[in-house]
Order: structure tokens, then C-alpha cells, then sequence
């Protein structure tokens, strides 16, 4: 498979070539695409999304997205400090055209209300363009209702309400 780099065809893992990857390293926020090395950052912002997972699992995960073509992983920084992450895809079904989804989107406590949820959609947004989708999803718990706000805040239509059923495969 084709990896996802979009100026290096190698998971960035040393911190300088992270801060390099961000014009200007020293700009007020920055956003790049995840890095090895903002494993224990992610895991800890996936925690405060309700996912906890430890850093090496995710750094295990970060490994895997960054072999997909059609996923990117992008961090928001504030100073260097991983404030926030997007997961988006591109999702490929028979009964409909290809569509852009948003995976998963958290930004830390400490940095709410900034515009960097802002920021990071309309990064996810332009990877999703960049490669021909017309149409972007996000899924959100019906009792994230600050969440939700914020969708409809940025352009995005309730378009439905569905019920998510899974089953374990062992």
C-alpha cells in the first residue's frame, strides 16, 4: 500500500524533523500530520475522548494509519504541545459515492474554545478534497451536545440518527 506521507515517505520519530514538519515551529499553532513520537500525546487525548489506550498501542496504530492512502491522522500544536488530533478517512460503500469521514476529533480541555477544533476540520477537509470527495461525515454521540453545536457551527447538516450496533469477533 501506498503510505500517507505527504513530504516524506518515512514516519517522522525524531522530535526535530516532528518540529521541522511545522513551518515555523515557533507560529502560536500549528497543525501536521501525527508523528510517532506524539504517541503518549494522542493516547492521553483519546482518553479524554472516552478511548483510553496506552501510548504504546498507539503508537502501534500510528505505525498502521500511516500505510493507509486514504487516512490521515493530523495533531494540532500550541508551542510544540500536542493539543489536539483528527482522524479522517475516505469511506468506499456500493450503495454510495466515496465520502470523507471524520473518525475521530478531541482537543484538550486546557485548549478549548481557541479555534483549533476549527483548524483541524478544515485541514481534514482539504486532505479530503485534495483527493476528489465531495461529501464529508462525522458521527458524534447523541450526548456530545457541545459537540454537536460545533458541527453545525462548522457547515455541518444533522442528517440522521441512527443506532451503532457491534459484535466482537474472536
Amino acid at each position: 500500500m501506498a503510505k500517507n506521507r505527504e513530504t516524506t515517505n518515512e514516519l517522522i520519530s525524531d522530535r526535530s524533523a516532528v518540529n521541522r514538519a511545522c513551518l515555523g515551529a515557533d507560529a502560536p499553532l500549528c497543525v501536521r500530520q501525527i508523528a510517532i513520537t506524539d504517541a503518549e500525546a494522542a493516547a492521553r487525548l483519546s482518553a479524554e475522548l472516552g478511548y483510553p489506550v496506552s501510548p504504546e498501542e498507539m503508537q502501534k496504530r500510528i505505525r498502521e494509519v500511516a500505510n493507509l492512502a486514504e487516512h490521515a491522522v493530523y495533531v494540532a500544536c500550541v508551542a510544540n504541545v500536542v493539543a489536539g488530533w483528527i482522524d479522517v478517512g475516505i469511506v468506499h460503500h456500493l450503495q454510495a459515492e466515496a465520502y470523507g469521514e471524520i473518525g475521530g476529533l478531541v482537543v484538550s480541555s486546557e485548549y478549548r474554545s481557541l479555534g483549533i477544533g476549527r483548524k483541524l476540520v478544515a485541514r481534514a477537509e482539504e486532505w479530503a478534497r485534495s483527493r476528489g470527495v465531495k461529501r464529508m461525515i462525522v458521527r458524534s454521540r447523541i450526548a456530545r451536545e457541545a459537540a454537536h453545536r460545533f458541527y453545525l457551527r462548522e457547515g455541518y447538516e444533522r442528517t440522521k440518527t441512527s443506532a451503532v450496533f457491534s459484535k466482537a469477533l474472536a
